[in-house]
């Protein structure tokens, strides 16, 4: 077993590149680790080819602890996340799969194989999705190769033989697979030797105390206590929190922004925590989408497609359910959902916490309830009630990674064919994402009945005022909303489908 390493000087960050320790002092906060893998490395592999995370030409695989023990392999975008989150954790490449002689690894041979790469532009993007896939799962179905794939746009190949590909990568490892990283994912096998040596040396460099990074006055922290997060705001009430960095990273690389002071919320424990409680599920800030997503499905599986929708896979296991809603977007998928559920949140300011619902949170564009030195702690996700029907519906011009036109979640309770009560939430519709509140209003104590409901689609008028943009026009909008509420009620009765249209 390596011997321990001393605890470094808190100015430097610390991982693991193919299990080997690399220490970085004096590193620009925002610094991309793209930028980092092409200009200090030149592990030229991955690419930028969007620098927003949209296209997977930049895919690398981060590894962290386990809880159950062993690695939690996960691949994420590079070009919109700042090196200093590596910080504690372990980076595979490309150029990691690399064998002595020259071997290729069993997802880049079955690619080689299958013709699965043309121009080879987004391939290791490509390989890296696939590596994580061949880490993670021991039998993959097609839905889920799919789904791993989500997030590598090709534009050349086609998809059809980087499928192939992924369904026989796993029978290039059935015989003579020596390394850990050519070990395809076994399921219940106790981690290998390999595994539990990297592991121990993820532990060995895990920080004790918080990252601080000055570079040419730009400070970035990384505390690892919720007390120190809470005084850090406190001490800087105008610094960036940054989370998963699907959105501030694109501040970074498209807008050019100067961020002056960041605090990074992605060390602290506290946050990354799920819990249960009789009445709620409370969700930590800093649970990834990829975390909270089975939990949020298991309690309300109408909300399964809405994920799986949400963004791609390297977004989902970077990006924070918590930085999701705190960002607010109008166009965000989670918030329509949770508003609808009657989602709130517990906010932070220093020693004290407040609990405000999630739909008094949104005062206007970009603008929320939180105090100076105040932000969000954790969201708390009611139970399901035994009388509750729920749905959520996401429009967009393609099915996969793509930013929602309207995105509409409804909730409904009903007694003897009555609304008690009907909450309908919409995002793409307003500025903020908001409730239909004279629509659910008018909806209360009327029977649930299709002429009910067409009686009051003009009250949706009266609670927004879309835009057009380049994914829809603002009718375009206001006719899909309608149609959702429609199209609900002919789900939850039996009935045949109606279809508002621009003439009624």
């Amino acid at each position: 077993m390596p011997q321990s390493q001393p605890e470094p000087a808190h100015d430097a960050i610390r991982f693991l590149l193919d299990g080997e320790l690399v220490e970085l002092a004096n590193v620009d906060p925002t610094r991309t680790v793209l930028q980092y893998l092409r200009e200090d490395k030149l592990r030229l592999g991955s690419k930028e080819g969007c620098a927003e995370g949209d296209c997977g030409a930049c895919t690398v695989v981060v590894a962290e602890t386990a809880a159950a023990g062993g690695l939690r392999l996960r691949a994420i975008n590079s070009c919109i996340q700042f090196l200093a989150t590596l910080d504690g954790k372990m980076l595979f490449t490309v150029e990691s799969l690399q064998k002595p002689g020259g071997e290729l690894h069993p997802v880049q041979q079955a690619l080689v194989d299958c013709h699965g790469s043309q121009c080879g532009f987004c391939t290791p993007g490509f390989v890296m999705s696939l590596f994580a896939l061949f880490k993670n799962s021991a039998a993959p179905e097609r839905r889920e190769i799919d789904a791993a794939l989500a997030g590598n746009l090709c534009r050349c190949t086609g998809y059809r033989p980087i499928i192939t590909a992924a369904e026989r990568m796993y029978g290039y490892a059935a015989n003579g697979a020596t390394r850990w990283l050519d070990q395809p994912n076994t399921c219940n096998e106790e981690p290998r030797d390999e595994e539990l040596q990297m592991t121990a040396r993820l532990k060995e460099i895990r920080r004790s105390r918080a990252l601080r990074l000055d570079s040419k006055g730009r400070q970035f922290y990384a505390p690892r206590s919720l007390d120190d997060l809470a005084a850090l705001v406190l001490q800087f009430p105008q610094a960036v929190l940054l989370a998963g960095g699907t959105d501030v990273g694109l501040w970074v690389t498209k807008q050019h922004r100067q961020l002056e002071t960041i605090i990074y919320t992605g060390q602290v424990s506290a946050l990354k925590r799920i819990a249960r409680s009789a009445s709620y599920i409370e969700i930590g800030a800093a649970v990834t989408v990829t975390d909270a997503m089975p939990v949020i499905t298991d309690e309300y599986p109408e909300l399964q497609e809405v994920f799986e929708r949400f963004a791609s896979p390297p977004i989902r296991n970077a990006a924070t359910l918590g930085g999701n809603v705190s960002n607010g977007s109008p166009i965000g998928d989670s918030m329509p959902p949770l508003l609808a559920l009657g989602a709130t949140l517990v906010l932070r300011k220093g020693e004290r916490n407040r609990e405000i619902p999630l739909d008094e949170f949104y005062l206007g564009y970009q603008e929320k309830a939180l105090e100076p030195g105040e932000f969000v702690e954790s969201l708390r996700l009611p139970k399901r009630t035994s009388d509750l029907q729920l749905a959520c519906y996401k429009i967009s011009k393609r099915f996969d990674q793509d930013i929602s036109a309207v995105c509409v979640a409804i909730a409904l309770q009903l007694d003897a064919g009555k609304v008690t009560d009907i909450r309908i939430a919409c995002g793409g519709m307003a500025a903020i994402p908001k409730r239909a509140e004279h629509c659910e209003a008018a909806l209360r104590g009327q029977e649930w009945s299709e002429p009910a409901i067409s009686n009051v689609l003009s009250e949706l008028d009266k609670d927004f005022s879309p835009i057009s943009d380049m994914r829809a026009s603002d009718q375009y909008r206001r006719v899909v909303c309608k149609n959702l509420l429609l199209r609900f009620h002919a789900e939850t009765s039996g009935a045949v489908v109606s279809v508002y249209d621009y003439g009624r």
